[in-house]
């Protein structure tokens, strides 16, 4: 099958292939994929800066695919041929809290992931794609909605009436604007493009900072929540702007800590988090089951994925590019015919 394979660190050693088509062993799955979407995760295992301790050479990135079963091994139950299903990042964690090793057995790194023909899904980590949403729209859920989902519902226990900070308009602050909108929160978004927080606004939510006219953003969100704060914020930033996520958030409020886009350390004011007593939660996307609480919540409220643009398979590379000029929600790649 043709597979893209990263052989070295840095884009340029992301290249084309040919590799054998596995054949499913003892419960799992082997899927024709339709389609696969990128995640900031993809490209840091592929700059190297992310767990590259971990990462195996060759290796087929990409974690979040959709796509058709094609053949099943022994002792599958869950599943059958033709049925159409999603993967999820970790292929072990089915419910409740994680356990100590799952980073140990996630698709796309370091477990094959779905940028080829065909990839290998257990059957126990697949699940049902939404058959309201094309296979480029359904391949956007794994991560990017997943993560939204679990930060909002399970971690924050949102409810209708309070209200959300979502930082930028990547997937998931996208995914997290829609989901809370559609729960009836007020959404507050963060851009350095006024045109994006334009964009947004027409998706539900209901005020935009630019954070580039507003270098102490935090501030205006305390000014639109009349001095109180947001109850969930989204932080997709990470850096030394957690300060800020802090002060944007009410007492005993939530800051989602999803991301790193503009570093991996902080350096934490300690006084104001431990004087408004926030819970900084991280977030490492979410089980199978949340993926199984969310989807029949997204055909509910008729959520649609927001693609910015589909790339052909040979199209790889440039899809790469386009992610890190920073897309108005997902990127994805058209993988099946």
């Amino acid at each position: 099958m043709k597979a893209w394979l990263l052989k070295d660190f840095g884009l340029h050693n992301l290249q084309q292939g040919e590799v054998p088509t596995q054949t499913p062993k003892e419960g799992e799955l082997l899927v024709k994929v339709g389609a696969v979407s990128l995640n900031y995760r993809d490209k840091a295992i592929i700059d190297g800066i992310y767990e590259p301790h971990r990462v195996p050479k060759p290796l087929i990135p990409v974690s979040d695919a959709v796509g058709t079963v094609v053949a099943v091994g022994p002792n599958v139950s869950r599943f059958a041929v033709g049925e159409r299903v999603n993967s999820t990042l970790y292929s072990r964690w089915l419910d409740g809290a994680p356990g100590p090793n799952e980073p140990d057995y996630c698709l796309g790194m370091p477990l094959p992931g779905g940028l080829a023909e065909y990839m290998i899904i257990h059957e126990e980590s697949a699940v049902r794609a939404p058959a309201m949403m094309s296979d480029e729209a359904a391949s956007t859920l794994p991560i990017a909605a997943l993560t939204a989902w679990y930060a909002l519902m399970d971690v924050g226990r949102l409810q209708a009436g309070q209200s959300v900070l979502v930082q930028g308009t990547g997937g998931v602050s996208i995914f997290a604007a829609q989901i809370a909108a559609a729960h009836g929160a007020r959404v507050i978004a963060t851009s350095s493009s006024d045109a994006n927080l334009a964009k947004v606004q027409a998706l539900g939510a209901s005020a935009g900072i630019n954070y580039r006219t507003h270098p102490e953003w935090a501030s205006k969100v305390l000014e639109l929540t009349e001095g109180r704060g947001v109850d969930i914020t989204i932080d997709v930033a990470g850096g030394n702007g957690l300060n800020q996520s802090i002060a944007a958030t009410r007492v005993a409020g939530v800051v989602a800590q999803v991301g790193f886009l503009t570093g991996q350390t902080a350096a934490l004011d300690l006084m104001p988090l431990i004087f408004r007593q926030t819970t900084i939660r991280g977030i490492a996307v979410a089980p199978r089951a949340s993926f199984e609480r969310m989807n029949p919540f997204l055909d509910k409220h008729r959520i649609q994925p927001v693609v910015d643009r589909v790339y052909a398979f040979d199209e790889a590379v440039q899809a790469f590019e386009h992610l890190a000029r920073g897309p108005f929600g997902k990127v994805v790649i058209k993988v099946g015919a």
